[in-house]
């Protein structure tokens, strides 16, 4: 008899570091670099954080909203990333030369669109773009400068090493979402994100015990004096004087599926996290809980999930399935 094959080991990379606030060349070419650091570590799976091109919307959450924020909207609009584009060009690229799968979180639009989206980017080792994620439900003041997503970009990426999937931030809070995605067989799940305290640590610790999977969350790093002094209205970003040096401090963990922290929290400073996962250690903690197989009763629950995008225009003619009075169609889970 021969030994089966168990899946092996695999190292995970969570890069903890610094956007160059609303410059999507600049953000793209450290992004280049620090992924072929990552792999250079030994990482085959490198997780950024979230709206890393062109780095994250800070005026949000430094100003009353819609106060004097005209000009910075409008170079969003013009940095932010058209999927596909010459910037997932440019990335899919990258992941090829590092061998490594690529998630990546981007301030994206529409090619001649000016709501923009918070998504999150999967790429392969060939290069190819195998989803992206936008996300369904911004948070407080995130809802000025981004649209909600639908159910179509909920994608989950089969690896040598397990499915991989995830969630953006706050979302990672909403437990149906969770749900699903624990339903699709999710093993190693990416949660770019914003974030920042313990609280937000106890949430990826929480995942990861409840859905038995490996977690990588991961937070920019950045200080005021990395804001370029070049920055259009720089000194009105924070109204009240000095105040805290960082813009965003981090708070980057990855978890293993028992809920144990493999490195991390790290806070101000940027770095690579690393760790090596297996998908049997996934395997073995399922086997004292499921939550979406031995552990669920789907006599007494169930989720029904819409999975159809919603485009704001449809061209052709209308099914009867789409018309007035009809049922739309549901993808429902249920167990084999």
């Amino acid at each position: 008899m021969t030994a089966r094959t168990r899946p092996g080991r695999v190292r995970v990379a969570a890069v903890q570091a610094a956007y160059v606030l609303m410059d999507q060349e600049a953000c793209l070419a450290r992004a280049v670099q620090l992924l072929g650091q990552a792999a250079a570590e030994g990482a085959r799976l490198v997780v950024f954080p979230e709206a890393f091109i062109p780095g994250s919307p800070i005026w949000i959450d430094t100003r009353p909203i819609w106060d004097g924020d005209e000009q910075w909207y409008a170079m969003l609009v013009d940095q932010s990333v058209v999927v596909p584009g010459p910037v997932t060009d440019a990335l899919g690229a990258a992941a090829r030369a590092a061998e490594t799968y690529l998630v990546l979180g981007v301030n994206e639009r529409e090619p001649h669109g000016t709501t923009i989206y918070n998504t999150t980017l999967y790429f392969a080792p060939d290069g190819a773009m195998l989803g992206k994620h936008r996300k369904l439900v911004p948070t407080g003041s995130e809802r000025t400068v981004w649209g909600m997503g639908d159910g179509s970009t909920l994608p989950v990426v089969d690896t040598p090493f397990g499915r991989l999937s995830g969630l953006t931030c706050w979302e990672n809070v909403m437990p149906l979402a969770r749900f699903y995605l624990y339903s699709q067989g999710v093993d190693i799940w990416a949660a770019p994100t914003l974030a920042q305290g313990d609280g937000w640590i106890a949430s990826m610790r929480h995942i990861a015990r409840e859905g038995r999977c490996y977690v990588i969350g991961v937070n920019p790093c950045v200080r005021r004096d990395q804001v370029p002094m070049d920055f259009p209205g720089r000194d009105a970003l924070w109204p009240d004087g000095d105040g805290d040096a960082w813009v965003e401090p981090g708070n980057s963990v990855i978890v293993d599926p028992n809920g144990d922290l493999l490195a991390g929290p790290a806070r101000h400073e940027e770095v690579i996290l690393t760790a090596d996962v297996e998908l049997d250690a996934v395997r073995a903690m399922r086997r004292l809980f499921d939550p979406v197989g031995h552990y669920q009763r789907p006599d007494v629950f169930r989720l029904l999930v819409d999975t159809r995008p919603r485009p704001v225009v449809t061209l052709g003619a209308i099914t009867p399935a789409e018309g007035v009075g009809f049922e739309p169609t549901r993808q429902e889970w249920a167990p084999a």
